[in-house]
């Protein structure tokens, strides 16, 4: 990652999310994130698709739920790898939606037990990824809610701000607290946000959040989440 303090300012982002649809009263049945399949992992910058289209980040902490966001958005079991050791996405992944939009699952940080010499390749190749990537348009950030807002989180939190980039947190493991404690952080957090960046609870387990995580992340994409089929009378 770039180091903290390092934040350096990069091309301000021109992506401007298109407007929501109107309706969503059947979102879960439309989500169109079912449609993610797995295309590549990346190990160097070079191995990325080529840097046109939309592409959303998500990133986080190794022990935050981040795997196990992506299964619930696609409504896919398995297709991130979900670990009881944490860290063990080691590269770039990238699912795709279609030809031009794609999820990248970013190396955790902060936490993985990896040689010295791993890390620091994964620092190299995040801090080139997020100063030169053009079709990034947004970073979905995860935290456990138990434990938000740590350095890391902060800055990217910053590197967003400062490079226009949208950014939404999204506040996992919410089924662990009870509903006062879950509203009082989810307030808390959203009182340190810098402007323009959005947050939300969600929990993998019971599919809290997921409704709005598939909104926000439509609007980002400029996927058309309404019902298909006769228009209802």
């Amino acid at each position: 990652m770039i180091e903290p303090g390092g934040i350096i300012p990069v091309y301000q982002a021109s992506f401007q999310p298109p407007e929501l649809p109107t309706e969503f009263a059947h979102m879960a049945s439309v989500n169109p994130f079912r449609s993610a399949r797995y295309a590549l992992s990346a190990h160097e910058l070079r191995q990325l698709p080529v840097d046109s289209g939309i592409e959303i980040a998500i990133a986080g902490r190794s022990n935050a739920g981040k795997s196990s966001a992506i299964n619930t958005l696609t409504g896919q079991k398995s297709l991130a790898r979900t670990s009881k050791t944490p860290g063990r996405t080691r590269q770039i992944v990238i699912f795709e939606l279609d030809g031009e939009r794609r999820i990248a699952d970013l190396p955790g940080y902060g936490y993985a037990r990896v040689p010295k010499a791993l890390k620091h390749h994964w620092q190299r190749l995040m801090q080139k990824y997020f100063e030169g990537r053009k079709s990034l348009c947004g970073v979905v950030l995860v935290m456990d809610i138990r434990h938000p807002l740590k350095p890391f989180d902060l800055q990217m939190l910053q590197w967003c701000d400062v490079a226009g980039i949208p950014c939404h947190v999204l506040l996992t493991k919410a089924d662990k607290l009870k509903r006062g404690p879950r509203q009082s952080t989810l307030l808390a957090v959203r009182r340190q946000l810098p402007a323009g960046a959005s947050v939300q609870v969600f929990s993998a387990s019971t599919g809290d959040g997921l409704e709005e995580l598939v909104t926000m992340l439509s609007r980002w994409f400029g996927l058309d989440t309404q019902p298909q089929g006769p228009a209802a009378n």
